[in-house]
């Protein structure tokens, strides 16, 4: 599958052997191992050999990542040897504040970096990040990213919707993948529903995720709609080339190329 395709991309703690196991009977579309915020000091090593280990195993076809932890700390240059060896489709950076950040990880481990976009730096410098070597694709850290623009937690996402374009947009320049970040109420499903419409909206390709329960929602809110994949599948045949008439509008070669991609997305994802 495409990274671009993705839906679902959920964290589970490289340090959670039970989490990881479960992970492979999940209709999520990518696995990311967390050695970051998820796994407390005392198992960092440990976490490591067992996302290793895992990895090893494979994950039946899903995309599979390890967020590493950020230079500066014990434990960067040591998951970096490891990543590299290791059989992962991506490495996921956090705290991505300059380009330089995404191309040491990537000289050093020679595998594609998807950066976290965490901070008000961060977003600022997202355009430059998304075109540096080795980037494929940005993540929101929208829980520090709210942090530190002095968001509280109960505003919602309003005070985030120009950094959350701003990603965008930066990804969209540089022709790589976006995805929307977490969300943290685990008990509210409506509330996660409407954060996907909002995310969709918006322009991502799909949402990161903390737990099994959130995946199934944002298959169905990143999926291709069944109305609209039909629609797509009668504009493709019936486009001659040009603008021309279909079913009340007008189409034009963008128009066909917009309904190819959807049909692309939707073979991918077996919708």
């Amino acid at each position: 599958m495409l990274l671009r395709h993705a839906r679902s991309l959920l964290f589970l703690p490289a340090s959670n052997a039970r989490a990881i196991a479960k992970a492979r009977t999940l209709p999520c579309d990518m696995v990311i191992l967390d050695l970051e915020d998820a796994v407390p000091v005392d198992a960092k090593d440990s976490a490591r050999d067992g996302a290793v280990a895992a990895l090893a195993q494979g994950f039946g076809g899903r995309i599979a990542a390890v967020r590493i932890n950020i230079e500066g700390t014990p434990w960067h240059g040591v998951e970096m040897v490891a990543a590299k060896t290791a059989a992962l489709d991506y490495i996921v950076l956090p705290k991505v504040e300059h380009p330089k950040q995404v191309k040491d990880v990537f000289s050093v481990c020679q595998k594609p970096v998807i950066a976290m976009i965490e901070s008000a730096r961060g977003v600022l410098a997202a355009s430059e990040i998304a075109r540096s070597e080795g980037c494929a694709a940005l993540f929101m850290g929208n829980n520090d990213l709210r942090k530190d623009l002095g968001i509280p937690p109960s505003a919602g996402r309003a005070g985030l919707s120009y950094a959350m374009q701003a990603v965008v947009l930066a990804a969209r320049a540089a022709g790589i993948a976006v995805f929307d970040g977490v969300f943290n109420r685990l008990d509210d499903q409506a509330g996660l529903e409407a954060e996907c419409a909002e995310g969709y909206t918006l322009g991502f390709d799909g949402k990161t995720l903390i737990h099994p329960s959130q995946v199934t929602v944002a298959n169905q809110m990143f999926g291709p709609d069944a109305q609209a994949l039909a629609d797509a599948r009668r504009l493709v045949a019936a486009a001659n080339g040009g603008a021309e008439r279909f079913e009340g509008r007008m189409i034009e070669t963008m128009h066909v190329e917009e309904a190819q991609a959807l049909i692309a997305r939707a073979e991918a994802v077996g919708a």
